[in-house]
């Protein structure tokens, strides 16, 4: 399991060193990761690397917690303008993870510093458990699992399920991880899949539709579009009407997405099959949902796609777009490269190879 120090935030200036940090929900409360590699051996040939953990979790990054890092790991904290108003030497924030509505862009370019994701890295752990659980709901596997626990073994048919052979699956933005679940989905005897995404005119062998039609004929609604202004309550209770009666919406993407009244309302009345619900507004959620008291659906408290795997290429990719902007390098995944035409990040950038020389 590997290890970084929790200790106090760090004011003053060192030379040759590149002071990296991982936001305090990186850890679980033994002070370990949550996965036995998070990439860290990225920096086995960087001694001048010097890292450490923020001793406590707050919902925002504070000027107080980053100290004098140079570049900050972030989970699910958010990155805002009040958070960047005093980092005078902070070169880097990489967000472990592809979503970054928890990070203020415009507000890292406006003080020279970088904003970037780990793209790619979720692509396989997402579709996987996106596939789980269409399987699942679409074979009722809750219901018979209550079965044999509450000793119910004569009622299998009144929990029949329905196989996804000949069945639509309709994907809300076709990023890299709808692509990836298109893949996934091939030679399990499906309908070509369909996709909505008004950023993509191409979709391979996933054919373009609007999000009417997508909603209306799709068993399987899967939603893969980032929050964003545009994408806010993109699913309310007019596109949810448009689905059919034995159809299933799946999220892992954003809560918000989809309006959760109207998606409760939908549930309750049996007006769709079910929902997979993986993502909530308001996280983290301190008291049960409603959707809980319903029996055709499958929460999961964002983090049905966490792997082993996932979170070593999350780790991995994101030591090591700190480690190329040690080398002088542009990393990968970076949301704004207009920064790197600022002379303040210009400034600092030079300041860090030249000290690491």
């Amino acid at each position: 399991m590997q290890r970084v120090d929790r200790y106090a935030p760090r004011t003053g200036w060192d030379r040759q060193v590149f002071r990296v940090s991982f936001t305090g929900d990186s850890f679980l409360p033994d002070g370990n990761f949550p996965s036995p590699d998070v990439g860290l051996g990225v920096f086995s040939d960087a001694p001048f690397v010097e890292l450490r953990g923020f001793p406590e979790h707050t919902p925002e990054v504070t000027p107080a917690q980053l100290g004098a890092d140079q570049g900050v790991i972030v989970r699910g904290s958010k990155i805002t303008r009040a958070t960047l108003a005093q980092a005078e030497h902070l070169l880097a924030v990489v967000r472990f993870g592809v979503g970054y509505d928890n990070v203020d862009v415009p507000a890292c370019t406006g003080a020279g510093v970088v904003a970037a994701i780990t793209p790619g890295a979720v692509d396989r752990c997402v579709s996987e458990a996106t596939l789980c659980w269409m399987l699942a709901l679409s074979h009722n596997l809750m219901g018979k699992d209550r079965l044999v626990r509450e000793a119910r073994w004569g009622d299998p048919l009144r929990f029949q399920g329905c196989e996804i052979g000949g069945r639509t699956l309709g994907i809300i933005g076709l990023g890299r991880i709808g692509r990836a679940l298109a893949q996934l989905c091939e030679g399990l005897g499906m309908n070509p899949p369909i996709g909505f995404d008004p950023f993509v005119t191409d979709g391979g062998p996933v054919r373009m539709v609007g999000l009417d039609e997508l909603m209306s004929s799709a068993d399987f609604v899967s939603i893969h579009c980032p929050l964003t202004p545009q994408t806010s309550n993109l699913i309310g209770a007019r596109e949810l009407a448009l689905m059919k009666p034995d159809a299933y919406l799946i999220n892992v993407a954003r809560g918000g997405i989809v309006d959760e009244e109207a998606l409760y309302q939908a549930l309750k009345h049996r007006r769709i099959a079910g929902a997979g619900i993986d993502c909530f507004i308001g996280e983290p959620l301190t008291a049960p949902p409603r959707f809980a008291e319903l029996d055709n659906v499958i929460l999961a408290p964002h983090g049905i796609a966490i792997t082993r795997e996932h979170g070593q290429r999350l780790g991995t990719m994101s030591c090591q777009a700190m480690l190329d902007l040690a080398r002088g390098k542009r990393p990968v995944g970076v949301l704004n490269p207009e920064v790197f035409d600022r002379a303040d990040f210009q400034a600092k950038w030079a300041r860090l190879i030249q000290d690491l020389k």
